[in-house]
């Protein structure tokens, strides 16, 4: 698996092909500013990391929200300069939150350029299984764009395909109820107004909203993590260690 910390390892080609983006893209945002510069390795080849594909990805989504290039460049200064991927993938989520779902079909060899690694057929099969990718008509893969990449990434865990199944169906569950109870809460406060001042403040809540439970989510699961560590007993001393002699 890769962390945040690791060293970059994408060449431009390859960041281009797992961003779904041209070569030529990637190089016109780097002169923008809006990607860093890329790390200088042997040969004087440049290497990008996570950071550069999640802020990429970042990018990308607010060209899809409609935000112009001078946006997009006054939304990235506004964000503190040494964000990690994790962090760039939080706020690519709360701006895709108020966005259509997109919905691509593309074949499989597109489909092994998207995710950026081999994809064998358990793999995809797993993808189908999480409600990444399935068939289309004309034998090639329609593909949840919002999801995909999560789902190249799950791939990796190691976790059975009935736990991360199990996993989505508690995280599906759960946003429900909470999509239900703050419907019935808007409802409450907006009784007497008009719908399209419903459907406007129902939209500027969609990202708050999004960012509130992505915060909560993100402190619950730490707080359950160290519960959890914290019972976990001390590890073992060597059977060949004996207590000190008097």
């Amino acid at each position: 698996m890769t962390t945040d910390t690791e060293e970059p390892s994408l060449t431009v080609d390859e960041l281009a092909a797992r961003a779904g983006v041209t070569v030529r893209t990637v190089r016109f945002y780097g002169t923008r500013g809006l990607l860093p510069p890329p790390v200088i390795g042997p040969r004087r080849v440049g290497r990008y990391g996570r950071e550069h594909l999640a802020r990429l990805e970042l990018i990308e989504e607010l060209q899809q929200q409609g935000m112009t290039l001078a946006a997009i460049e006054r939304y990235l200064e506004r964000l503190p300069p040494d964000l990690s991927a994790h962090d760039l993938a939080v706020h690519r989520a709360v701006v895709a939150a108020w966005a259509p779902d997109a919905v691509e079909t593309v074949t499989r060899e597109q489909l092994v350029r998207r995710a950026g690694r081999p994809l064998t057929d358990d793999d995809v099969e797993r993808l189908a299984a999480m409600g990444v990718v399935g068939a289309a008509d004309d034998g090639g893969y329609r593909v949840d764009l919002g999801l995909f990449r999560l789902g190249v990434r799950l791939l990796d865990m190691p976790l059975s395909q009935e736990a991360l199944l199990t996993a989505r169906g508690v995280l599906i569950g759960h946003s429900r109820q909470a999509a239900r109870e703050l419907s019935e809460l808007l409802r409450g406060e907006t009784a007497e107004r008009d719908a399209r001042d419903v459907r406007s403040l129902s939209a500027h809540m969609q990202p708050l909203v999004v960012q509130a439970l992505l915060t909560a989510f993100q402190r619950s699961l730490k707080e359950e993590v160290g519960a959890w560590l914290a019972q976990e007993p001390p590890p073992s001393t060597s059977a060949t260690s004996t207590p000190d002699s008097e």
